[in-house]
């Protein structure tokens, strides 16, 4: 059901001439968290492409969302408009004053305490919605697989994607995990070629669709391994998961994969590992007490002043260790 029209911005925005103008595309994304699930895929396809949205007819724009064309109506009259018509005069209005594609949240003209102000909002209020949405189920689910798992790869395409791999690569093998996280194709290819029922891959890809990774997933699948995937939930990616750990934020005005979609996201790796660490028991905290006091104890970026001592003794002459 869709919900009733919310309010939208307090003030209108205004153009240099001081003339009164229409803002669907703040209005849009103001109103996002009290929007349906059917309209909030409208406000996406709009937001991702509203040159798209001002040229399409009623029926392309509601097949693509996958709603009713009378939904199309009620989401123009919740952002403000009088109806579709009205939406697309609007929505063409922005377009010719120019899209923010620095970030949705910041205008031309804001002075730096609207930038944090509005930056820092922004994400607050995507991390509420998405903690409201996700499942926990999926993420017990996906912890006691890694749990109970043989080996467990890590696979990522992508500057942070790889980067995501390798970070949860490091705090399962901290949890006394076989473990290895793998970036390139090929050997992507191979450690897939070797998995077994008893294997689990975590393959993650906020945009869900890199083909090299779509295709190490399936390969992955048919050895039989459990595939957990981090990733949006209405993706290829997604569809052959066995485990969807949904990061689902709205798309970034400029980066392929934004701050909320990483963040989000590392929330979900931060969530497997404690979940997993719960799952292994007494152990595995006496593991990772071990080594935090082995870190502190010989880590070259401890506290410890005499460890800096310790580091200039060779250089001085003098290589006997600290006490």
């Amino acid at each position: 059901m869709d919900h009733a029209p919310v309010p939208v911005a307090e003030e209108a925005p205004f153009h240099s001439d001081g003339l009164e103008t229409p803002d669907v595309l703040r209005a849009i994304r103001q109103a996002m968290d009290s929007l349906s699930s059917g309209q909030k895929r409208i406000a996406e396809l709009v937001l991702e492409n509203p040159s798209w949205a001002v040229s399409t007819n009623v029926e392309e724009l509601a097949r693509a969302a996958e709603v009713s064309a009378p939904t199309i109506v009620r989401f123009c009259r919740t952002v403000g408009c009088e109806g579709v018509k009205d939406f697309k005069l609007k929505l063409a209005g922005d377009l010719a004053r120019g899209t923010p594609y620095l970030h949705r949240g910041v205008s031309e003209g804001d002075s730096a305490y609207d930038v944090v102000r509005n930056v820092v909002g922004s994400l607050t209020a995507v991390l509420s919605e998405w903690q409201r949405l996700i499942d926990p189920t999926f993420i017990d689910r996906a912890a006691k697989a890694i749990n109970a798992a043989r080996r467990i790869d890590c696979y990522g395409t992508g500057a942070t994607s790889n980067f995501l791999a390798q970070d949860l690569q490091a705090r399962l093998f901290r949890l006394d995990l076989n473990t290895t996280a793998y970036s390139d194709a090929h050997f992507q290819l191979v450690a897939a070629a070797t998995l077994t029922p008893a294997d689990v891959v975590v393959a993650i890809s906020f945009v869900g669709r890199m083909p090299s990774l779509l295709e190490v997933v399936r390969l992955a699948k048919a050895r039989g391994a459990t595939i957990i995937a981090i990733t949006r939930g209405h993706t290829p990616l997604a569809a052959l998961a066995d485990i969807v750990l949904a990061s689902d934020v709205p798309r970034d005005a400029t980066m392929r994969v934004g701050t909320e979609a990483y963040v989000v996201q590392l929330l979900v790796i931060e969530m497997l590992m404690v979940m997993t660490g719960l799952l292994r028991g007494p152990a595995v905290i006496g593991r990772l007490r071990e080594i935090h006091d082995i870190l502190q104890t010989h880590g070259v970026d401890s506290d410890d002043p005499s460890l800096l001592h310790w580091g200039w003794r060779p250089l001085l002459g003098d290589d006997e260790p600290p006490l």
